[in-house]
């Protein structure tokens, strides 16, 4: 109803409820993403840099744990390869100047130490023993530096190394020491091309004459070492020709690799091997000697790489994870900025009937959004470096869901840390001050 007292309209208002009781329009959620995002993109440009923080700290972390995870699955792998009912023992360490020379350095082990352990450790199923040797190796005008590995005839058998076309040296060939070699797939790329031009051709070695029988098929690197790169002689001739590394009991060796028959009797062939060795090297650990021998499994070294790569991409992950705590900041810094330039709108809106329910969900909800956008944009920037790592130093993709759910979260909770203070103070403003500001 309206009427006049006195030259002064006066408008009277009639309702059923009291003016107290009469409560603002609710606003939905997604109205208050809408509005959200539409003050976000009105400023494009910030809002950008202030994901950038968040962007990198997520791409970071995805990346790490992802190039650790594929690098450990590609190395266990390798490992695996090698034999996984496999021990290899290696010779003591020579001494120079009193410097350690590392393991396989000095003549601690022999061949004859091998022929004992195949017929005194019950649970050994197959036993060889090799000689490692760095030499220059010519064919014609071709010529490559190699590694030359003399063994016996169940190297192969022990190592799952198969031929792809000749044969292995024979029995009577190691016992005659006869200058015959196999050549790794790579040698043989490197000196011939084709596997009909390698075999029966003659090879030198450091100046000895070497008839190629056979070509292992490809199996890549292992470890340190890499079976295509190597060439295998009889462990004899190598001895007497090339390396001369003998001992008074016989030929003198760098390491044994035994295959037991079950993986389960790997801790008793250790056992066996272990006391076997030191009887025929006359160690008397009670007196204090030490072993002039180490034995190591390929399931030791798949857990001692599995600690060491998880505890570095841990410490990696972490040092990511501050750029994280970077971006927070950044986002607070902005939305607190951004409070303050927006103080007169904030003003209208609480005039017109805005709660500070309304005011604090639409702050908070600006800083998840710049948050959740740059968590999801490091994902994907993380998912894409790994695969372009794994493409360049060729090892398996694996991105892991729990550092994707990792990432997605931390940006969310990221968002709400950052956006509390913010949204808190731009929701306690007074909208009788908030409008008289410029």
């Amino acid at each position: 109803m309206v009427r006049h007292e006195e030259g002064a309209l006066v408008v009277k208002i009639r309702s059923k409820k009291p003016l107290a009781s009469i409560q603002p329009p609710s606003i939905s959620i997604m109205e208050i993403l809408a509005m959200a995002i539409a003050a976000l993109w009105s400023n494009k440009l910030r809002t950008a840099l202030t994901m950038l923080g968040v962007i990198i700290g997520i791409m970071a972390v995805i990346a790490v744990t992802s190039v650790g995870q594929g690098v450990q699955a590609a190395t266990e792998a390798n490992l695996q390869n090698l034999g996984a009912d496999v021990l290899q023992i290696r010779a003591g360490a020579a001494n120079s100047g009193n410097i350690s020379q590392g393991r396989g350095s000095a003549t601690t082990l022999t061949w004859s130490d091998a022929q004992a352990i195949a017929s005194q450790v019950t649970v050994a199923d197959t036993v060889t023993a090799y000689l490692e040797h760095t030499a220059q190796v010519v064919y014609g005008e071709n010529n490559t530096s190699t590694t030359i590995l003399g063994t016996d005839t169940d190297y192969l058998a022990v190592n799952n190394i198969t031929l792809q076309s000749g044969r292995y040296f024979t029995e009577a060939e190691l016992t005659e020491a006869q200058a015959v070699a196999i050549l790794g797939a790579t040698v043989r790329d490197d000196l011939f091309g084709t596997d009909s031009e390698a075999i029966g051709a003659n090879i030198r070695i450091q100046g000895q004459r070497y008839s190629v029988l056979g070509v292992a098929n490809e199996k890549g690197a292992q470890g340190r070492e890499n079976p295509d790169e190597q060439i295998y002689v009889p462990l004899t001739n190598m001895s007497a020709r090339l390396v001369g590394n003998n001992a008074l009991s016989g030929i003198a060796v760098q390491g044994i690799a035994v295959k037991v028959t079950e993986q389960a009797h790997l801790e008793a062939a250790d056992f066996q091997m272990t006391n076997l060795l030191r009887v025929r090297h006359n160690i008397h650990p009670a007196k204090g000697d030490e072993d002039d021998f180490e034995i190591v499994s390929a399931a030791d070294l798949v857990e001692t790489l599995t600690s060491t790569v998880g505890l570095f991409t841990i410490m990696v992950a972490a040092i990511a994870a501050i750029s994280l705590i970077v971006g927070g900041i950044g986002i607070a810094n902005i939305m607190l900025v951004s409070v303050v330039e927006r103080t007169r709108e904030i003003g209208i809106r609480k005039a017109v009937g805005a709660t500070n329910q309304a005011v604090l969900s639409q702050f908070l909800a600006e800083a998840i959004a710049i948050a959740a956008a740059g968590g999801v944009l490091g994902v994907g920037l993380g998912v894409a470096i790994s695969g372009i790592a794994a493409t360049l130093f060729d090892f398996p993709v694996v991105i892991a869901l729990w550092a994707i759910a990792l990432g997605v979260g931390l940006s969310f909770v990221i968002g709400i840390v950052a956006g509390v203070i913010p949204a808190r103070s731009a929701a306690k403003l007074d909208p009788i001050i908030a409008l008289r500001s410029d």
